[in-house]
């Protein structure tokens, strides 16, 4: 017979008490509980059913969850609700590949959509895809002047590092030969320096896409409560915004501050400009609060201009691609220019986040911030690695001897895992976004979905970090990768809290943290590994209120 530990409790009267519950609290003192007990949205105990209702008082309110399973709300590393609030939205179509899986069916959504506009009316389209939606082409200016004569029309890669506009669009957005190119990033130009549409990393291939990426600030609560909205029916309560504009900030904050946001927004803003930002590390409050900068070493793997020390494989998928034999993609800094930004922040107190694939990138990476971190470092400086996809286990060593922490997209191994070693790396792809030599590095990780790119689905992450299992199902990306559940679980709550800076305050089920939580129709240990994805979140909760039913 086990000892049951008494509740943690701060003795005070709650409110509310949620009870009758399976709670995996992501806390190492008490993994296991069965309820808890919430005031002024705070956990007030943390413990076993009958302690829980005990401590109810006439007035509380008594939350009989029937037995499921309760985790701290999830927390999305590395989202862009300030982006995918538009992508999400009702002005944008969606053609991304789990929406349009086939080329014709791409064609025919955007061709049914241009017949039904009116005249001059901007029309975007996102997630244009040539690996998964095999068959199509890169869009070309005359091709989409042809099919849109009379609207501006622009289509975003479904990696958002490349956009497609026709000549409406270059039009609207009043881009000429003589517009200069955002920092790290492109318009492409023909042999006269006339653009041709094409916009090649972010922040340009944001500004290609024109009006519908871009809203009227009166339109942005709007837009955010309905990405909100999404965000909490997926069992999120905390979320990175890494690219948010500075010009977006003060709406976001204020929007943050109504009722109804439902989820707690953590900012990184673009680095891209002056290298400068007029906020302050850690202002704002627990609802939104700007921490860190952004950056991007290199682009997408899906575009072919991230940076390795070995070519993409040569095949009809990668010509598609425009990638020819021995192809090979470069970082989108100069090592200077990457030392310039990070010294423009780190020393003011940012918390640096860098989106980063290559292993030739992520070398460069490592030198500018050993440099960097020499002159400037600090205690605790918590330095973000992003995305990392074939970042090795000698460069996971190497981060964390100098406290770099990694946030790493493991959905890419669902969504495009068997195109990783059929057509891109072959057998290198094996060692993609490898959470296992993260952690042995010593490493605290997170993951996430990089909205818009793949859905919000942190089950589905879990179940991907655990099994290393394509969509297809036929293969198995690096078994020797995997990970274990538990350590799963952590990287998308408390570690992820932890990146985010928020981890004295969200994460796991702790008194004294916000009530946070996530219920599930059933518990992540008991299911089929491969199943853990299909699990239904059947409620969240933002400090004890219910912001998602099902």
């Amino acid at each position: 017979m086990t000892t049951t530990p008494a509740p943690k409790s701060t003795g005070r009267v709650p409110q509310r008490i949620f009870v009758n519950a399976a709670v995996i609290t992501v806390d190492p003192a008490r993994p296991r509980a069965e309820a808890l007990a919430v005031t002024d949205g705070r956990i007030t105990a943390v413990g076993d059913d009958a302690e829980i209702r005990a401590l109810a008082g006439p007035a509380t309110d008594v939350v009989d969850l029937g037995g499921r399973t309760v985790l701290p709300g999830f927390v999305e590393a590395h989202g862009h609700p300030s982006v995918s609030m538009t992508t999400d939205g009702p002005d944008v179509v969606d053609i991304r590949p789990m929406t349009c899986p086939t080329a014709r069916s791409v064609i025919e959504r955007i061709e049914e959509t241009v017949a039904a506009a009116e005249p001059g009316v901007p029309l975007a389209f996102v997630g244009w895809d040539t690996l998964l939606q095999e068959g199509l082409q890169e869009p070309t200016r005359a091709w989409l002047d042809a099919l849109a004569p009379a609207n501006p029309v622009a289509i975003l890669q479904n990696s958002a590092h490349m956009s497609w506009g026709n000549s409406l669009a270059i039009e609207a957005i009043g881009l000429t030969r003589d517009t200069p190119d955002p920092a790290g990033c492109h318009f492409e130009r023909d042999a006269t320096g006339e653009p041709t549409g094409k916009a090649v990393e972010a922040p340009a291939s944001l500004i290609m896409m024109g009006a519908p990426l871009s809203p009227p600030t009166a339109r942005v609560p709007e837009l955010l409560a309905h990405e909100h909205r999404l965000l909490a029916s997926r069992g999120l309560t905390t979320c990175g915004d890494l690219g948010l504009k500075g010009d977006m900030r003060d709406v976001c904050a204020r929007f943050a501050r109504s009722p109804l946001a439902r989820v707690r927004v953590r900012a990184y803003e673009m680095s891209n400009g002056e290298l400068h930002t007029d906020a302050e590390p850690g202002q704002g409050d627990a609802m939104f609060r700007q921490i860190g900068i952004k950056m991007w070493a290199d682009g997408s793997p899906w575009i072919g201009n991230i940076a390795t020390s070995f070519p993409y494989l040569s095949n009809d998928r990668t010509a598609a691609l425009g990638l020819g034999p021995g192809h090979r993609g470069c970082a989108n800094y100069t090592p200077e220019q990457a030392r310039a930004i990070a010294e423009a922040y780190l020393p003011r107190g940012w918390q640096l986040a860098c989106h980063i694939h290559g292993d030739v990138a992520v070398d460069m990476m490592l030198d500018v911030f050993e440099k960097v971190l020499a002159e400037h470092g600090r205690p605790d400086h918590r330095t973000r690695f992003e995305h990392c996809g074939t970042m090795t286990r000698e460069q996971y060593r190497r981060a964390a001897e100098l406290g770099i922490t990694c946030s790493l997209f493991v959905d890419h191994i669902y969504y495009w895992g068997d195109v990783l070693v059929e057509s891109l790396f072959g057998e290198r792809a094996h060692d993609w976004a490898n959470a296992r030599a993260a952690l042995d590095a010593g490493i605290r990780i997170s993951f996430h979905n990089d909205a818009p790119v793949t859905p919000v689905e942190p089950l589905r992450n879990i179940q991907v970090a655990v099994t290393r299992r394509t969509r297809s199902g036929a293969r198995v990306l690096g078994p020797q990768n995997r990970v274990t559940l538990s350590e799963a679980i952590r990287a998308q709550t408390l570690d992820a809290a932890w990146q985010l800076q928020s981890e004295h305050e969200v994460g796991s089920i702790e008194v004294g943290k916000h009530a946070d939580l996530v219920v599930l129709s059933d518990d992540p240990y008991t299911v089929d590994p491969d199943a853990i994805g299909d699990i239904d979140v059947l409620a969240t909760y933002l400090d004890g209120r219910a912001t998602f039913t099902a």
